[in-house]
């Protein structure tokens, strides 16, 4: 670290050391690094998407939902960033904006089975919830009844 609290080396030097930390687990390390990332180049779609990753792999569902979302409205053909939003609003129990971004990842990308899969549990949720008559989104049962 230097003097100033800032890790030692270039804001390129941090985005590889985060990549590394977010491959091996450590998200929340990781997004130490890629905030710093993205304080000198807050354009940076590669560490943007990262950030987004490490949000998700931290199980920071709403704050991953905001950075997919932002990185669906810079760039509406990222079809990773389509999967990521609906990944994380999914976890948040909103089937059906999740189905809607799912389903574009996967037209997008047809020869990506993580995103069909995805897709397709969605949309059995969905359809399981149609026929036992229960709110397309949000929680069911004791826990969703209490405010």
């Amino acid at each position: 670290m230097t003097a100033q609290g800032a890790p030692e080396g270039t804001a390129y030097e941090w985005y590889h050391r985060a990549m590394d930390l977010l491959e091996r687990g450590d998200s929340d390390a990781s997004l130490v690094l890629l905030d710093r990332v993205l304080a000198e180049d807050p354009r940076s779609a590669s560490a943007r998407e990262a950030r987004a990753r490490a949000l998700f792999d931290s199980r920071r569902f709403q704050d991953a939902a905001a950075a997919f979302e932002g990185l669906v409205e810079t760039s509406p053909a990222d079809d990773f960033a389509h999967y990521g939003l609906g990944l994380s609003l999914w976890r948040l129990q909103s089937f059906r904006d999740a189905e809607d971004h799912l389903a574009m990842a996967a037209v997008m990308r047809p020869d990506r089975d993580d995103y069909r899969s995805a897709l397709d549990q969605v949309r059995a949720t969905l359809r399981a919830r149609r026929q036992a008559g229960l709110p397309l989104d949000g929680p069911v049962g004791p826990m969703a009844s209490s405010e």
